[in-house]
């Protein structure tokens, strides 16, 4: 009977390590586990985790042998390891449990929508560093020299200057406020007629277009946005433990 108690007991198990079992459980988690980080599942690589399994089961028991498991420091890292640990299982079980309605992520994205209306421009620009500078490009412009060809030549702007000083698609406020107060005030086709100042410098600017803006259709964002609303109710849900939480 006891043989057959110790096969059965066995079967259960990984392994007998000095008569302490190593559980099979553990060896199917950390497969798991390993499988989600993207590597295959193996009888190989089940073979692998199990002697590791093993290995540290030996050092462990070594390690309680020589008392070391009553060592403060241990002590402590283990406290904090389980503290880790079950903060983030907290975390998962939270993500995984709240469900957010369709309702609920319409009204957000009109929200967000709305935010993301209005008007985009399209501008060009000429950054110099000095006003002189660019005072002499607008003089330039004023006999008709073209506003790409002066971008290419003068503009200190590497990202926009290679491209005729194109700054393409953008909301106004994608702009230092100088930049976008003296852009919105052109009309199509206009330059600013005196130089525009900011921290990089001094800026020629030309208004190329102007269009409504489209928001992205919720479909394509929806995995982001309920992302975003999922970590915002996290984010909440932590801060409301905080507030109730009796702290001395």
């Amino acid at each position: 009977m006891a043989l057959l108690l110790s096969a059965t007991a066995f079967a259960q198990n990984a392994a007998l390590v000095n008569g302490q079992p190593l559980s099979s459980d553990l060896v199917d988690f950390i497969v798991k586990e390993q499988a989600k980080r993207g590597q295959a599942p193996s009888d190989e690589v089940r073979a692998q985790i199990r002697q590791e399994l093993i290995n540290q089961e030996v050092l462990k028991q070594e390690a309680i042998k020589k008392g070391l498991a009553n060592d403060k420091d241990v002590k402590l890292q283990t406290q904090m390891m389980n503290q880790a640990i079950l903060a983030n299982a907290l975390h998962e079980n939270f993500m995984k449990t709240t469900k957010l309605s369709d309702a609920e992520v319409q009204s957000t994205y009109d929200k967000i929508a709305k935010m993301m209306g209005g008007e985009e421009y399209r501008a060009s620009h000429i950054l110099v560093q000095s006003e002189k500078e660019a005072k002499d490009i607008i003089a330039q412009l004023d006999k008709g020299a073209n506003f790409a060809d002066l971008a290419k030549k003068n503009s200190k702007d590497p990202g926009s200057a290679k491209n005729g000083g194109d700054l393409d698609w953008a909301n106004a406020n994608s702009f230092v406020p100088e930049f976008s107060k003296a852009m919105v005030a052109l009309k199509k086709g206009e330059y600013t007629k005196e130089p525009v100042k900011s921290q990089f410098g001094y800026h020629v600017i030309m208004l190329t277009d102007v269009r409504k803006a489209t928001p992205p259709a919720l479909a394509d964002i929806r995995p982001q946005l309920e992302q975003k609303m999922l970590n915002d109710k996290w984010n909440q849900y932590q801060q409301d433990l905080l507030t109730k939480a009796k702290i001395k």
